[in-house]
Order: structure tokens, then sequence, then C-alpha cells
């Protein structure tokens, strides 16, 4: 059996593809995947010994500018992601027997599936962006709803119509061209009645959140081995554990001045700083021997042994902090990341922090909460009930999914 995996996103749209395709293997099937052509995704499927298929520009390119990106930037990139999964998308799955797509908004990936008569699953990793009747659609480029408008029907139908503005003519005109019918609902026929949702049931429960018949596979991780450095490994040993500063695949959206910010305030909690360089290309701000800098790392393994987790509230840092029973603190930015900012101080193993532009004294206090025992305990308590095989649930779920519809 033969799967094909496409997004197109960060790291966090990226990585869990990749722990599906290493799940899908072990269980006898081939995997492929079609993400973007960064460098650090082709090192990461390297890492695993699993080709990446280039799909449209590089996520670097679009985000790593000094402004983040506008609106008119989306409408150009929407139909150039919708042309990119015809084109590649068509060519990639040939041979296999089911496409998985997930990260933003994959329009074109359902219907290269239904041009080759091959099954189609959309797997998303949070329920923010699912239609519900309990908290309304995220931010979107396009015409915005009226403040004075509460309807959660009405707000939801209007992102619908948003997402038709950006994927609409592009999708039904590649749809056309293949000799399919158009689709007047483009956000609805991308999910489906039934999207996977690849998340932890205990961080982000889904049970009637939404208006779609979700299933629950839970959050796809890629196992990592990888021993820490050696210089990595002796700052860890010369002194108590340091409080982990890091903002992902934040580059345009990471907030000013932020690596000096946390440097002060972890420093004004006692403690040592771990600074992760990420795309926003943190650096330190002196050269204290208090503050190490890190790179690509394995965080399963460095989390276990760090005070805390200063972070950006990205689904893949959150649960794999939440696995480490490392307490944490959010500082949100966009899309999701203010739900898990939520969760994870609703669950009390952590604080999410008041604004996306800390200072000194705000996250200072965030870490005065978060360095607690109280919150340091339910962390590790909480850890317990974090499940670490959604990848290998969820390929199973595909496996005799097809299985069943080429045996009947």
């Amino acid at each position: 059996m033969r799967v094909l995996l496409t997004t197109w996103g960060s790291r966090g749209d990226v990585e869990p593809l990749v722990g599906l395709a290493v799940a899908l293997r072990e269980l006898g099937a081939e995997a492929r995947v079609c993400a973007p052509p960064d460098e650090d995704f082709a090192k990461l499927l390297a890492r695993v010994g699993v080709p990446l298929i280039p799909l449209g520009p590089s996520v670097h390119s679009v985000v790593a500018n000094p402004k983040p990106p506008t609106a008119e930037d989306a409408f150009r990139l929407a139909p150039q992601l919708v042309a990119a999964r015809f084109d590649t998308l068509t060519a990639a799955a040939e041979g296999c027997d089911a496409l998985v797509a997930t990260g933003l908004m994959p329009a074109g990936a359902r219907d290269v599936a239904e041009k080759l008569g091959i099954r189609y699953v959309l797997a998303c990793f949070h329920i923010m962006g699912l239609p519900s009747r309990h908290f309304p659609p995220g931010r979107r480029p396009g015409t915005p709803s009226p403040q004075e408008e509460t309807d959660m029907r009405v707000l939801w139908e209007q992102d619908a119509q948003r997402v038709n503005a950006l994927y609409g003519p592009a999708l039904n005109s590649h749809r056309a061209a293949i000799g399919l019918p158009p689709v007047d609902n483009v956000r609805d026929h991308v999910f489906t009645d039934q999207p996977w949702l690849a998340a932890d049931a205990t961080l982000c429960p889904s049970e009637g959140m939404t208006e779609l018949d979700v299933v629950q596979t839970g959050a796809w991780i890629l196992p990592d081995d990888r021993p820490l450095s050696d210089e990595l490994e002796a700052f860890l040993n010369a002194g108590a554990p340091p409080v982990y500063v890091g903002f992902g695949s934040m580059a345009a959206h990471a907030p000013k001045d932020v690596a000096r910010v946390a440097i002060e305030a972890v420093r004004a909690q006692g403690h040592r700083v771990l600074l992760a360089r990420g795309w926003a290309g943190l650096t330190p701000v002196d050269d204290g021997d208090d503050c190490f800098v890190v790179g690509e790392v394995n965080q399963q393994a460095l989390f276990r042994r760090v005070a805390a987790v200063v972070h950006h509230g990205g689904a893949g840092t959150t649960t794999t902090a939440a696995r480490a029973g490392a307490p944490q603190v959010i500082v949100p930015q966009i899309a999701d990341q203010p739900y898990w900012a939520a969760r994870v101080a609703e669950l009390g193993i952590g604080v999410a922090h008041d604004g996306r532009t800390p200072t000194v004294d705000s996250l200072s206090a965030a870490l005065t909460t978060a360095l607690t025992p109280e919150i340091r305990a339910r962390a590790g308590a909480v850890a317990s009930e974090v499940r670490g095989d959604g990848a290998t649930v969820a390929a199973k779920l595909l496996l005799d999914a097809v299985g069943g519809e080429n045996h009947p």
C-alpha cells in the first residue's frame, strides 16, 4: 500500500506528517511526503529516510520577511498553492491508494484524489478551524465580519465566504480543466464531513466542540532518539535546570526584542537560559555563561531536563512540553496559539501570557507562577495522560480503511 502525505506550512505542519510516514512504514506501507522545499524540512525527512517531494514555494521565503505577510500576499499565495497541488500531487500520487492532506487550507488535494479515485483524508492539529457553535472562526484574509455580529452560524458562513474568495476561482478553474464540476463551498469540501484530528484528547478535547464528525487519533509524534550535543550536556550538568525559550518558526511574528526580554525575565527568577535560535534568529544579549543557544535539537529529551518552557504555543511544542512534564509559559502570537495557551492555563500545567508582546515584568510574573511546585507537580501528573501513539493509531485506521475498500 502507498500513501501520499501532503502539507504546506511551518515545522508544526510538517513534522507530524513525518511521524505518520514512519508509523505507516512500520506497518508495511510506503509513504511519500509532499511538503514545502525548505532546507529544514528536507533534513527532517532525510533523517528518517523519506524523500521530500517539493510543493510550492518555501515557507521561509513567505514568512521570514521584515513585515508579516499581508492580505494581498495571501490572495497571491492561495491560487499559487492550488496550482502547485494539482500539478505536484497528481504526479506524486501515481500508484498511491490514499492521500492525506493537512496544513494551510489544502484546496486541490481532495480534487486530485477524486480524479484518481483514491481515498482522501483531511487532518488538522487543533479544532479552532472547524465550524462550531461554541467559538467563532479565526482571522482570515478577506472581508471581515461586522464587529456587532455574534451569531456563530452567521460567522462561520462568512468564514466560508472568505475561503471561497481566496481559493474558489483557482480551485474551480483547475477542476474544470480535469473534467470535475465546480464546488460552491471550498472550506467544507476540503474538510469533508469527517476530518481527522491529530491532537491529544487531554490537551485538545473535541467531543461536542464542532459540527463535524471528527475522528480523533491523538497527536502524530515523530520519535526522536538523537543525543544532545556534548556542549549542551555540559551546560545542563553545570547547574540547576535552565528555562528554555523558543519561538520556533515564528520569524515575522516573533515578539519584538523577545530575546532580551526573556533573558532578563529568566535571570530575574534566578535561572539560567536555554535560548532556541529558531527562524527568528534569536541571539544572546551578552556573553554571560548562564545563557546557551541551541539550534535544531531533540526537544523530547531536552524538555525533560528544563525548569520551564517559554514558547509561542504551537501545537507541537505544547504537546512535547506537556509529555515531558515541563511547566509552560505560552506567549501566543497567531492562529491556534491562543487556544493552546488557554488550555495550558486551564489544565494548570503552565501560564498563558496576557498579550503577544511580553515585557520583562510581565514575563517574569508569568514565570513566577509557572515555576511554583504546584505547577510542576500538575505538569508531571498531566504528562502521564498525554499519549504518544497517535501516529500509529492513524496509520492503522488508514490501512484498515483502504484495505476495506480494496477487499470487500
